[in-house]
C-alpha cells in the first residue's frame, strides 16, 4: 500500500525542511509530492535540496502563484499511490496521524477520510476565536447544503481513495478547494468518515495565509457547488481492503 502525499508549498522556508522530514519518517510508503506555488524565500532551492537526499520526493513548480487550489490539483493528477492525503507546508497538522487517517480505508470501510479539528480529545493549539466561528458557521451550511453531518469541513487532512481523488475535476485555484471537494465528495454518494486529530495553528506573525477574504469566497463556493453539481444515481461500492501485509515500509 502506496500513500500519496500532496504538499503545496508557498514561501514556506521556516517550515519546508521539518515537515518534509516528518511526512518521510512516517512507517509507511510514501510518496511525497511537493507543488511549489511560485515561491520566492528560497522554498525552491530548499526543495531541490530535498529531492536530491530523499528519492520519495518528488517537485513539482507551478511557473507563478497560482494558488493552493490549482497546486493541489497538479499535484493530485501525478500521485500514483492507492490513497491520497493533503499536507500543508506548514507543522500546524502532524503527519504521525497518517496512520490513523488512512484506518478506514484500509479497512474498506471508506472512500474518503476527513480529519476533525473537533473531534476527540487530541491537544489543540488555542488561538483565533472568530476563525472557530467562522469555521463552524462554514461547516453547518456545508452540512444544510449537503446533507451529511461533517464536524469540520474546513480541515486539511483529507484523504481520498486515489482513484476517487483523481476522478473530480477540481476548479477552484486557491482556498476554496475545501468547500469545492466536499461538495462533490457529498454529491457522488462516496462513504465518508472523520477522526480525531490534532491541531497546532499558527499566528499571522508566524505566516498563517488564510483570512477574511477567503471566508467569503468559501460561502460562495458552497452555494455555486451545490447548485452546479449533480447528485449521482448510484452508492459507492465496497472495495477490498488492501493486504495489510504492504502497508510498513
Amino acid at each position: 500500500m502506496k500513500l500519496s502525499v500532496v504538499m503545496p508549498v508557498y514561501n514556506e522556508r521556516a517550515t519546508l525542511r521539518e515537515v518534509v522530514l516528518k511526512v518521510l519518517s512516517v512507517p509507511l510508503e510514501i510518496e511525497l509530492i511537493c507543488v511549489d506555488d511560485g515561491s520566492m524565500d528560497g522554498s525552491r532551492e530548499i526543495l531541490a535540496e530535498l529531492r536530491s537526499e530523499h528519492p520519495q520526493i518528488r517537485v513539482v513548480l507551478q511557473p507563478h502563484n497560482i494558488g493552493k487550489g490549482a497546486a493541489l490539483r497538479r499535484g493530485i493528477q501525478e500521485a500514483t499511490g492507492d490513497f491520497v492525503i493533503i499536507q500543508d507546508a506548514d507543522l500546524e497538522y502532524d503527519p504521525a496521524e497518517y496512520p490513523l487517517m488512512i484506518e478506514p480505508l484500509i479497512q474498506g470501510k471508506a472512500d474518503v477520510v476527513f480529519g476533525s479539528r473537533f473531534l476527540g480529545g487530541a491537544p489543540h493549539r488555542v488561538l483565533y476565536f472568530w476563525h472557530s466561528v467562522g469555521n463552524r458557521a462554514l461547516t453547518l451550511l456545508s452540512n444544510c447544503l449537503t446533507n451529511i453531518n461533517l464536524s469540520d469541513m474546513e480541515t486539511c487532512y483529507k484523504v481520498f481513495r486515489r482513484e476517487v481523488i483523481q476522478s473530480i475535476p477540481i476548479e477552484e485555484n486557491r482556498f476554496g478547494f475545501e468547500p469545492e471537494i466536499t461538495v462533490k465528495v457529498a454529491r457522488r454518494n462516496l462513504r465518508i468518515y472523520e477522526v480525531g486529530i490534532s491541531y497546532w495553528g499558527r499566528t499571522y506573525e508566524e505566516g498563517k495565509k488564510i483570512g477574511w477574504k477567503d471566508g467569503v469566497r468559501a460561502l460562495y463556493c458552497l452555494l455555486k457547488y451545490s447548485l452546479k453539481e449533480p447528485r449521482a444515481r448510484t452508492v459507492a461500492q465496497a472495495v477490498p481492503a488492501p493486504d495489510r501485509s504492504t502497508v510498513s515500509r
